[in-house]
């Protein structure tokens, strides 16, 4: 049994059974990706594939699943509507409205944006694990679809151009009606495509879903399987103008019905929710582990290649490595447990005039499948929208920087934050970051109440001094001054180290290290509770978030070292490097914030 290549073919076969085929990895990365494949070269109708995140819930779209069409002659028959968008009628047929066989049913359609912040290296491994479209298939979209694509391709949303200067217009139908306006386009790209990060545009998709509509959430990151949609009757600027001019809401009307050939529809039966965004582990069908990759080996060469970026600072390193595999595994009531917001601060002056913060990050960059950079300047936190908000004249919820998947790491560098004034949008931004390092969750604005959404945003803040921001953890950099005067040479030294072989060993570590299973013994329950105990006979000041702090750290620790379980040396070693970390906040001020309310 094949895969389905059309609605027709999935509907003479077992949808169960097709389902069971998608199982296998290898039948599902045989689908062209439409992430990284041009639409001219896809069919319409035919199968492909869209990975991304949910960026935005539509509201439920009752459809014709069945329909009965009459022929001119009085014949009738009986059509299947599902995984389409449009009637198929041939010509001299109607539809029977009142025709007791037509079956409605409902759909759900998920606005999908590609990954946002996805980085080079995993974007350019992701295309190339899908099969290689060279030509257009036979039957495919034709002449006018690829003219319309052509008109696309020339504001190029995968480019590194602000897709803000390449503003779309809707088609202007020649007026139907004496004296009559014409209608105005009202939405550009930018805004129809929704980007979370408008500095790096990501591709958008509309997916229809047919079933378990309760398991798709907002911000999740998902793979689909279904049917392309392109035809150009779906673009609101087809309609004429007396039809625009009846309509209530013009700007509702073009932003639920934006041209296929920017974004596409897909009718999906096949989902898969998706763990990490790492296409290097995508095509195994069973699971590895951290210790299929040498984990300890691995450990130490990543540890020396984050020391030689952090001045020779190996404690920095290892909380920065904890840092980087770390994630919420579970939530309560009160806590996201297992978060690892950390601030790095102290750095040395003399190399924040030389980027140092920005090189810091490219070395991330290669490691990390999603990541983003943001400059704290007091412009930006002034001016950038930071959490989604609904636009009720459009129906649509308009992205904020923080929309982000799951374990898309987020670098706020503090040392761009000059002295001023922080208006009211950037005094905002500041309670927004704070909202998400503190509880892992994103604020949703609708206006007239705000909803808030669980992420995995795993922060990291760079600070001269102490950030104003909230942390799980404050570690100042004890910078050795050899390293500080080698500061640049060093850099180019960790780029020169990470070959690609290295590279990929690396990045399958830190991926499975943060999805890896990790238990502690009722044994070791009962020595850290006496630890706990001890610490406040001793007078040490010590509360609640201390011991899960312990809990968190100690468990990053087993995991980056291919542990499956706490042990002893484990737990011990954290309280050391917990007391080592306290030593160096006794010399720190408070805050560095030089700011103005």
């Amino acid at each position: 049994m094949e895969l389905p290549k059309t609605p027709d073919e999935l509907s003479a076969q077992d949808l169960a059974r097709c389902k069971q085929l998608l199982e296998d990895p290898a039948k599902w990365h045989s689908i062209p990706l439409l992430n990284h494949t041009p639409l001219h070269k896809l069919k319409d109708l035919g199968l492909v594939r869209f990975r991304g995140m949910v960026q935005d819930m539509m509201d439920p779209e009752i459809y014709l699943e069945r329909y009965e069409i009459k022929s001119a002659n009085g014949t009738t028959r009986l059509q299947e509507g599902k995984y389409r968008d449009c009637l198929r009628l041939a010509k001299e047929e109607q539809l029977d409205y009142n025709a007791e066989s037509n079956v409605h049913g409902e759909r759900r359609t998920l606005f999908v944006v590609s990954l946002p912040g996805q980085n080079a290296w995993a974007k350019e491994h992701e295309k190339e694990c899908g099969p290689e479209m060279t030509t257009p298939p036979e039957g495919g979209i034709g002449v006018g679809i690829k003219r319309a694509f052509d008109e696309k391709e020339d504001m190029d949303i995968d480019s590194t151009d602000d897709v803000s200067t390449q503003k779309r217009q809707c088609k202007e139908s020649p007026s139907t009606v004496s004296g009559a306006e014409k209608p105005t386009a009202v939405l550009g790209a930018e805004y129809l495509l929704n980007s979370p990060l408008p500095d790096r545009p990501s591709m958008a998709c509309m997916i229809k879903v047919y079933e378990d509509f309760d398991k798709y959430t907002l911000n999740s990151l998902m793979d689909f399987v279904g049917f392309l949609s392109v035809d150009p009757a779906l673009d609101a600027a087809t309609l004429d103008v007396e039809a625009m001019q009846q309509m209530e809401c013009l700007s509702e009307l073009q932003a639920q019905n934006p041209s296929p050939f920017l974004i596409p529809r897909l009718h999906a039966f096949g989902v898969k929710s998706l763990a990490h965004a790492n296409p290097l582990l995508d095509r195994s069908l069973l699971q590895p582990s951290v210790a299929d990759v040498q984990a300890d080996t691995v450990h130490k060469d990543l540890r020396m290649l984050l020391k030689l970026c952090l001045f020779e600072d190996d404690l920095a390193a290892e909380y920065l490595l904890s840092h980087l595999i770390s994630t919420v595994y579970s939530r309560s009531e009160m806590q996201s447990i297992g978060k690892f917001a950390l601030n790095l601060c102290n750095l040395p002056k003399d190399c924040l005039p030389k980027e140092y913060t920005r090189k810091l990050y490219e070395v991330m960059e290669l490691l990390l499948p999603a990541s983003h950079y943001l400059p704290m300047s007091l412009d930006t936190m002034n001016s950038a929208a930071f959490a989604p908000k609904k636009d009720y004249e459009t129906n649509k919820l308009v992205s904020g920087l923080l929309q982000l998947a799951p374990h898309t790491h987020l670098v706020l560098d503090e040392t761009h934050m000059q002295q001023g004034k922080l208006e009211a949008n950037g005094v905002q931004a500041i309670q927004h970051l704070a909202h998400l390092i503190n509880n892992q969750q994103l604020k949703c604005d609708f206006q007239y109440y705000q909803i808030d959404y669980n992420v995995d945003i795993p922060v990291l803040v760079l600070s001269e001094g102490r950030s104003m921001l909230p942390s799980d953890f404050v570690l100042p950099i004890n910078a050795d001054a050899k390293a500080v005067d080698m500061s640049e040479e060093s850099m180019k030294a960790a780029l020169h180290y990470l070959q690609p072989q290295r590279l990929q060993q690396f990045r399958s570590y830190l991926t499975l290290a943060r999805t890896s299973e990790f238990s502690v013994s009722e044994e070791l329950t009962e020595t850290i509770q006496q630890y706990f105990v001890d610490m406040r006979k001793a007078n040490v000041k010590s509360n609640a978030d201390d011991l899960h702090g312990l809990l968190v750290l100690s468990r990053l620790l087993g995991i980056s070292r291919g542990k499956v379980a706490l042990d002893k040396e484990t737990w011990h070693l954290a309280t050391e490097y917990e007391s080592k970390r306290r030593q160096r906040l006794q010399s720190l001020p408070k805050s560095s914030a030089q700011l103005r309310n």
